[in-house]
């Protein structure tokens, strides 16, 4: 049986951060957690990466259109996580993402496709299990971060996912809330690893997940169709699911 991909539980501790997690079933009770946690187990991967079709270009700024049935978002993808934006392109170029759905929406948080599985499921259906079949190893960098508007793989959880492994196509594009300065510089603080002064002015203004920073992989950010993020985030839901679906298709924009 698969499990959906799991995200790192917030920390309740810090009070910016929201109440909920990204990507994983929400806690009713313990009984249900284990449950995630046993499935989980059957469907872990060791760490594995699609072969790019061709060298990339370093000098070169990768663009891809997330078109939706909401609007379209342009998204540039980072050179310093080669392979995580290879990957994306190889899929995008294939025609993987075309159908599929913004499967799981949470308002204020992040909004999270890419599952196959969603290509045409019915109503009601729970998805975030699909995936093409392998991992790619995580990238993390101090500098990319979970600003509003990046992009950013999704994951099993720590338990069967120690190394932090992304989904091989699952991804999600963080809407997130605005935080308080104190409040981040205190919680950099405590996890050994502080906020840049354009982190804190970033997330005191445009918003973002700063919870999980260096915990996924982000390698990309939208910089045109922000008000998509807002308008997928704000549809009405059921179980973290859109009652409407939202479909996507992802084109590799050529120079």
């Amino acid at each position: 049986m698969k499990s959906k991909l799991l995200y790192l539980s917030l920390l309740a501790a810090v009070p910016f951060l929201m109440a909920g997690s990204c990507g994983v079933a929400k806690k009713s009770d313990g009984q249900k957690e284990e449950k995630v946690k046993e499935e989980a187990v059957q469907d872990i991967r060791e760490p594995q990466v699609a072969t790019a079709e061709e060298k990339k270009d370093t000098t070169k700024t990768y663009m891809v259109l997330i078109k939706t049935s909401m609007g379209d978002m342009k998204v540039k993808l980072y050179n310093e996580t080669p392979q995580h934006r290879d990957n994306f392109i190889k899929l995008a170029k294939s025609g993987f993402y075309k159908d599929l759905l913004f499967h799981r929406v949470i308002k204020n948080f992040m909004i999270q496709g890419g599952d196959p599985n969603s290509r045409g499921a019915a109503p009601g259906v729970q998805l975030g299990s699909g995936g093409p079949g392998y991992t790619v190893p995580a990238e993390f960098n101090q500098n990319l971060y979970h600003k509003k508007g990046a992009l950013s793989a999704a994951r099993m959880g720590d338990q069967v996912n120690p190394t932090r492994a992304s989904s091989g196509s699952q991804f999600y594009i963080v809407q997130g809330s605005v935080a308080q300065r104190e409040q981040l510089v205190n919680y950099g603080n405590s996890r050994g690893v502080p906020f840049t002064e354009e982190q804190l002015q970033t997330y005191t203004t445009v918003g973002g997940t700063p919870q999980l920073d260096l915990q996924y992989t982000v390698f990309g950010e939208v910089i045109e169709g922000l008000d998509v993020i807002d308008k997928i985030a704000a549809v009405q839901t059921q179980r973290d699911r859109p009652l409407t679906d939202v479909k996507m298709d992802i084109v590799v924009l050529e120079d």
